[in-house]
């Protein structure tokens, strides 16, 4: 669980006004990414204040699930209901999930380009 500190550290991130020119307005697309992820925690998909997600990475299958959903997602891009911005922010989303697994689950180290399981 994060503590409050952290939460409040998050929100002023998000919230402050950066000097920084970005070329491809990264920190907008950043903040819808952002509030996606939000609304996650307040859909039918945390209703139990679990999501499944958390139930499948304890179970030690969240890497190949991500993974999956990160492919899923970004292959049907295009093809179901069009260029739908939805599934990019769902590649973003497993993106990021997969990021903690990688840093809290796998205890991964950087070996160069390469990744070894400790």
């Amino acid at each position: 669980m994060k503590n409050a500190d952290e939460k409040s550290n998050k929100q002023i991130r998000r919230n402050v006004n950066n000097k920084i020119d970005y070329v491809f307005d990264e920190d907008k697309y950043l903040t819808e990414i952002w509030d996606a992820i939000d609304k996650t925690y307040s859909s039918h998909y945390a209703q139990n204040k679990v999501q499944s997600t958390e139930f499948i990475a304890d179970a030690g299958h969240g890497e190949g699930f991500c993974i999956g959903n990160i492919i899923k997602y970004a292959q049907r891009y295009g093809k179901k209901g069009g260029f739908n911005r939805n599934d990019l922010t769902k590649v973003a989303h497993y993106v990021i999930i997969m990021l903690c697994l990688h840093d809290n689950y796998y205890k991964r180290e950087s070996q160069g380009d390469q990744y070894e399981v400790k």
